[in-house]
This record gives structure tokens, C-alpha cells and sequence, in this order.
């Protein structure tokens, strides 16, 4: 037992510096980039004995060892961050898999071929990338995957692409993954997602790629090769997994002069501790709209919020057949109390009204209005003689009479200034 115990010792001693001395080799073969962080090595795996992986859904993934990183990319091919992101991995000597859309395949068939060129491998991600594939008919998602298939094919000017394939948002379901199966297609899940399709930083990317692979220590990294934050972000992290000891793993599939690589089925089975929240994945959520600001409803500041009202409150809880019970009503107080006025020089300055606001009737006055005189027919007072005419008459006249109108008198102060027409007192 001693020595069987001292010959994995040793296995696994010269297993370690035999990936080590592959990264450093690689990474020295990097033309203008000694230190870049390379591909380690190859993993050649057969879709027929292995049709599903990726722990984010399946039980089983990739046979990675400690500090084993693979990367892979969805939705593209879409200029310019295609490009970009084909620059930085050809740069660090980085070998990725490719999960195409058919309609992009076919609308940057260029972009396809320098994918190809660069020695990546391609997969694919359906024909139009529909986000309701846990809601299709096998027909119709057979067609979106043979579609799909059709168009990168056609971009890689006839020559089919890897048989691995992942479900758009990956919204799986088992009779689609059947139909796979029989199609010999290995579908892909992932491990641990950048969430970069998601309106954050390209920090923010970076930031949750690394804390998931540190949590995990090897798996499938998911990204998307369209957006600019992945292209940010990208660079950084490939340094960052270098610096504290990572490969980069390429995967491509097993042919007839390419055996698959030795394994042993517990290398496939592992339990990836998940710090993420749970698929389905959607790469082309709504965008996220900010909460709205107190000045969009033309507040200075934030309104205040109101006291609670007073008494106890329990949280709902569910009542027999399913009803929910509500809490008792408050109380309500003896004496409200009542809102404190508001200081006098708090009190708006209202405008002067206008005459006309009033609408003065021409033929019956209004009763209040019954002992006035409009404005306009005060005679101009010369003398004191006039005055005391003025008030003797005022204080016999007899507003009953239908003459009103034709000898109209004052009532009230005497006004002693001629004042300009129209205005009001």
C-alpha cells in the first residue's frame, strides 16, 4: 500500500510540472509576448459518450484539472468587438470555442474565416438566437439548430463546424436535448458566467469572472464576444489568471485521425460551488431603467416620507384554502393631530385678479353688487358743495327703484383722485 501510495505521490508530482513546463513553453512561443499566458494544452473529447456538460445545469463538465480555465464565446460574429476580442486572444496565444449565430455566420462571413484562421473552435448557437426555446416544438427548434448549422457552414465555405452546440439563453429542454443527442451535437452549458451580457462595467465583468473561477478553482467560462465590456475586460483578466497561476485549456471535438483524450469518468463528474444566480440565462434582457428622481416630478430634493400610522402590524401570513390573512386596522388616534401652519413668509404671492375674472353682469347685478357703482360713471369731485350732495343722496336713495340705472349713486368712501379707466380699486 506504502508503495502504491508513494507511485501517485510521484504521478501526480510529474503530472503538475508537465502542465507547468506546457504553460511556460507555450507562453515563451508567444511571438511578441513572452508573457503572454498561452494555451496549456488540448483536451480532444467525444460528443457521443459526453452529449451534455457544463455544472450550471448538468452534472458533469469538462475533465479540467486544478487552475484549468476554458473559454468560450456566444452571439457573435459582431464587428468591431469580434475583431477586438480576436486581437487580444491571438495576442496572449489564447485558444477559445465559439458558439456562432447562423444570421451573424452569414452576415460577417469574413469574420468566421479569421476565426477559423486563428485556430479557435467553432460551434454553434441556433440560426436567429430566439430567446423561447424551452417553449418550441422539436420541429420548429430542429430547424433553428439545422438552419444555424447550414449558415456557419456555408460561412466556413463548406466546412461543418465543431458538433457542439449551446442552447440560446440556455433554455434547455430534455426533448430538445434528445433530438440533439440523435444528431451526435454535444450540447454546452458552462460552469460559471461573466454576466457580462447584463448592463454593468467592464469592471464589474472582470470583477465576477475572477471571484467565480478563484470559488471554483477550474470550469467553462461563458462570455459573449459582442458587447465592448467583454473587450475591456478581457485583457486584464487573461493577465490577472496568469499572475496567480492559471491555464487556458482549448476543447476541440474527436475525428477519426484525433482520438479523444484518455479520461476517467470521475474527471467529468464535479460540484461546482455556484455564487451566481440560476439560469436560464437571457443575453438580450430589456434594458435596466434607472429609478426615477425626485426632480423628474419637480421636487428640489427628495419628498419626505410620512410617519407610519400608529399601532401594530404582522407580517401576512397564509389562512386556510389559501387566503390571506390581512393585519388588524390600526387605531385611529383621539385627537389627529392637525398640520402646523405654515409661516407668514412661507405664504405664495398671489397676483392681483383681473376685473374680468369677475364677469360682471351688464343687465342684473348680483346682490352684493346691488349697491355699487361701476368704476367708470364716478363723477370728478370739484367742491365740498358736490360732496355733501353726494353723501345726502347716498343716504336716502332707494336702490328699489327701476331708475337705478339711469341715477346711479355712491355708496362708501368718496374718492377724491381722478382714477384712469378701467382699473380696478
Amino acid at each position: 500500500m506504502g508503495g502504491n501510495g508513494f507511485m501517485r505521490g510521484w504521478t501526480h508530482v510529474i503530472c503538475g510540472l508537465t502542465l507547468l513546463w506546457a504553460a511556460v513553453a507555450q507562453g515563451a512561443e508567444c511571438p511578441g509576448n513572452p508573457d503572454a499566458i498561452g494555451t496549456s494544452r488540448t483536451i480532444v473529447v467525444d460528443p457521443n459518450e459526453h452529449p451534455r456538460i457544463g455544472t450550471m445545469q448538468y452534472g458533469e463538465s469538462l475533465p479540467l484539472e486544478d487552475h484549468e480555465v476554458v473559454l468560450t464565446f456566444d452571439d457573435g460574429p459582431v464587428p468591431p468587438y469580434s475583431n477586438q476580442i480576436l486581437e487580444i486572444l491571438a495576442s496572449e496565444c489564447v485558444k477559445a470555442t465559439y458558439f456562432l449565430v447562423g444570421r451573424m455566420a452569414r452576415t460577417y462571413p469574413e469574420i468566421v474565416e479569421r476565426i477559423r484562421e486563428a485556430g479557435h473552435t467553432i460551434g454553434t448557437h441556433s440560426q436567429s438566437h430566439p430567446l423561447r426555446f424551452q417553449k418550441m416544438s422539436v420541429d420548429r427548434a430542429a430547424e433553428e439548430v439545422e438552419e444555424g448549422i447550414n449558415s456557419v457552414t456555408a460561412a466556413l465555405g463548406g466546412q461543418a463546424p465543431a458538433p457542439f452546440f449551446r442552447v440560446p439563453g440556455l433554455l434547455r429542454t430534455e426533448a430538445v436535448e434528445h433530438y440533439l443527442a440523435a444528431q451526435h451535437l454535444m450540447v454546452w452549458s458552462a460552469d460559471f458566467p461573466a454576466d457580462d451580457w447584463r448592463r454593468i462595467s467592464s469592471t464589474e465583468v472582470y470583477e465576477r469572472a475572477l471571484e467565480r473561477i478563484e470559488a471554483n478553482h477550474r470550469g467553462i467560462l461563458l462570455l459573449h464576444d459582442i458587447h465592448e465590456r467583454t473587450a475591456e475586460a478581457l485583457p486584464i483578466l487573461l493577465q490577472e489568471l496568469k499572475r496567480r497561476g492559471y491555464r487556458i485549456v482549448h476543447v476541440v471535438p474527436a475525428t477519426s485521425d484525433q482520438p479523444k483524450t484518455a479520461t476517467v469518468r470521475r474527471q467529468w463528474i464535479r460540484h461546482v460551488r455556484q455564487i451566481w444566480p440560476q439560469v436560464p440565462i437571457y443575453p438580450e434582457v430589456e434594458p435596466e431603467l434607472p429609478a426615477p428622481s425626485p426632480a423628474s416630478f419637480g421636487f428640489a430634493q427628495a419628498p419626505v416620507s410620512l410617519p407610519p400610522l400608529p399601532g401594530r402590524h404582522r407580517p401576512l401570513r397564509i389562512a386556510a384554502r389559501g387566503e390571506i390573512s390581512l393585519p388588524p386596522a390600526s387605531p385611529w388616534p383621539q385627537q389627529p393631530e392637525l398640520p402646523q401652519a405654515l409661516p407668514s413668509s412661507a405664504s405664495p404671492q398671489l397676483p392681483v385678479p383681473n376685473p374680468q375674472s369677475f364677469s360682471y353682469p351688464d343687465e342684473a347685478p348680483t346682490p352684493w353688487l346691488a349697491r355699487r357703482v361701476p368704476i367708470d360713471v364716478v363723477p370728478e369731485i370739484n367742491t365740498s358743495g358736490d360732496i355733501s350732495r353726494l353723501l345726502m343722496a347716498s343716504r336716502y336713495a332707494d336702490f328699489g327703484r327701476s331708475g337705478l340705472a339711469q341715477s346711479p349713486v355712491l355708496r362708501g368712501p368718496v374718492v377724491l383722485t381722478r382714477m384712469p379707466h378701467g382699473a380696478f380699486p
